[in-house]
């Protein structure tokens, strides 16, 4: 980093993109903390967090956090639903929406290797408003991501556990059908996967490996064995012919189609889109890969390898899962609730169910862990500027994690998914992705015209192009998601802004440093 520090490692870099540099952000709450700042940030000791991971693990990350129910589920609701056979193709352009973004993310993380991702590449590019408004929509996003996957995880392991005679009374098995509960074993398993996270990234990172290795087997396991069951009628007609929906009503429909008055439609071409903004969600978590550059023993090789090598692989195996699961079955005949377990029950081989099951119930317990970790790293980014309270910020003398956000968060979301059902608040989670990607890509083009000097170990091809074309494909999937999830998503903004107002514009490190910096140009003590 010697590069980027002045002589003995403080202050910025001279010249005109150093220190000049520095002062002239101060403009109130769009005022940027430079990559020369955030990168000193890292290296006092109390914040300091310690460097042990490499490509291939996050590459593990990646995999890890991307594959889970949405290749055992979400493949055969949508071809049955939306876009038959064709789902594959839904798969790809979802996988080319996430390039985009994963291309901006590479430059941003290769640049800027400080825990945060989109929250401080957006403080070194939009501002620190801008900055704080996608940190609290990354909490959001990350906590209710890692509730209503540890919901699914129960789910599936009370499944498991209901086949070998074992019940769990009802009043500890979640809220269903109107009837409240509490999930203990969504509550356990968070609580168990935070201890996890406080006691070391490498000890995650060893968790995560084997798991990730366990649910990649079952997926190529349930690939391959499904192959032998493909019947080439049942891809006929690949694409099948559009049907208009009415979809939702008022609020409930998307927001395109109250702004612009187009129906979607299920099926045909435009359906292959309209399926594509559903199976995103399949992606979402990729991005968390950047939030670990921090603790990359060389991010900036590393972090775009991880990045870009978990989405290729992630693209690739859902491809082959819904091409085979298409195959196996008529889509208009795939069951919505376990379409890939009943497909094979279909061909009668009950066996690959179980396994499925299996798959997907070690699967989710990774998902769990890095939506905590990247939960747990944006916290730790923003208390560590101050934003939120600087005491978050101590890392373990022993450890050298963030074990008071984590606990925090862990205990915070352990509660959440004792009382969430799996299909409250999905859509918030999408949304506040999708936002995240519009953020990042708009500060590429912004950090590139305002630090030109800046070393770069990735590139983002065809800038200004990639960006643009990433934002566009953000705002198309947000369109599509409904008006009631903007609604809300709003709400939880404005109560950002709120706090914000009232905690972080005053406390935050960079405007005490350049309070202090502006008293002692005017001889103020």
């Amino acid at each position: 980093m010697s590069t980027q520090h002045g002589p003995h490692g403080h202050g910025p870099a001279p010249g005109p993109h150093g220190q000049g540099a520095e002062t002239r952000r101060d403009r109130g709450v769009l005022r940027t903390k430079t990559i020369e700042q955030s990168i000193r940030d890292t290296e006092e000791p109390e914040h300091a967090l310690k460097k042990s991971l490499s490509a291939l693990d996050l590459t593990v990350f990646g995999v890890g956090v991307v594959i889970g129910t949405g290749i055992f589920v979400l493949t055969g609701k949508i071809a049955k639903e939306q876009a038959g056979p064709a789902v594959a193709v839904s798969f790809v352009v979802a996988g080319v929406v996430c390039a985009l973004a994963a291309l901006c993310y590479a430059e941003f993380a290769s640049t800027v290797p400080v825990a945060g991702s989109a929250y401080t590449f957006a403080y070194a590019s939009l501002g620190e408003l801008p900055a704080w408004i996608i940190g609290w929509d990354l909490i959001l996003e990350l906590a209710l991501g890692c509730a209503v996957v540890s919901v699914g995880w129960s789910g599936y392991v009370r499944s498991l556990l209901d086949s070998a005679g074992l019940h769990l009374p009802p009043v500890l098995s979640g809220s269903h059908g109107g009837r409240f509960g509490f999930d203990l074993l969504a509550c356990v398993l968070v609580l168990v996967i935070t201890a996890v996270l406080v006691l070391g990234m490498k000890l995650s990172s060893r968790v995560t490996s084997v798991v990730v290795g366990v649910k990649v087997t079952v997926v190529l396991l349930v690939v391959v064995a499904g192959a032998f069951f493909v019947t080439g009628a049942n891809y006929q007609p690949f694409i099948p012919p559009s049907r208009p929906t009415a979809g939702g009503g008022g609020l409930a429909a998307p927001l395109a189609q109250l702004m612009f008055g187009f129906t979607p439609s299920n099926f045909g071409v435009m359906g292959i889109f309209t399926a594509a903004a559903v199976v995103f969600f399949a992606f979402i978590g990729f991005d968390i890969v950047a939030t670990a550059a921090e603790e990359t023993r060389n991010p900036q090789r590393d972090v775009p390898r991880g990045i870009l090598g978990s989405l290729a692989l992630c693209t690739l195996l859902y491809v082959a899962v819904s091409v085979v699961v298409t195959g196996m079955e008529k889509y208009d005949t795939l069951s919505v609730d376990a379409p890939l377990a009943d497909a094979f029950k279909h061909v009668g081989y009950p066996f690959f169910a179980g396994l499925i099951s299996f798959g997907a119930a070690v699967g989710l317990t990774s998902v769990c862990m890095i939506l905590l970790l990247g939960q747990s790293r944006v916290f730790f980014a923003m208390s560590r500027d101050g934003l939120l309270p600087q005491l978050f910020s101590r890392v373990h003398p022993k450890f050298g994690t963030p074990h008071r956000s984590t606990i925090l968060l862990g205990a915070v979301v352990a509660v959440v998914s004792g009382f969430t059902s799996i299909d409250v608040l999905a859509e918030l989670v999408n949304i506040g992705t999708l936002f995240a990607f519009v953020v990042v890509a708009v500060g590429v083009v912004l950090l590139r015209r305002a630090r030109p000097d800046l070393p770069r170990a990735f590139r983002t091809p065809f800038v200004p192009f990639v960006p643009v074309l990433s934002v566009l494909a953000s705002l198309w999937l947000m369109l599509n998601l409904p008006a009631e999830t903007w609604i809300r998503f709003a709400i939880w903004m404005a109560a950002g802004v709120v706090l914000y107002v009232l905690y972080g514009r005053h406390r935050s490190r960079l405007a005490v440093r350049l309070r202090a910096r502006r008293d002692a140009a005017a001889g103020r003590p």
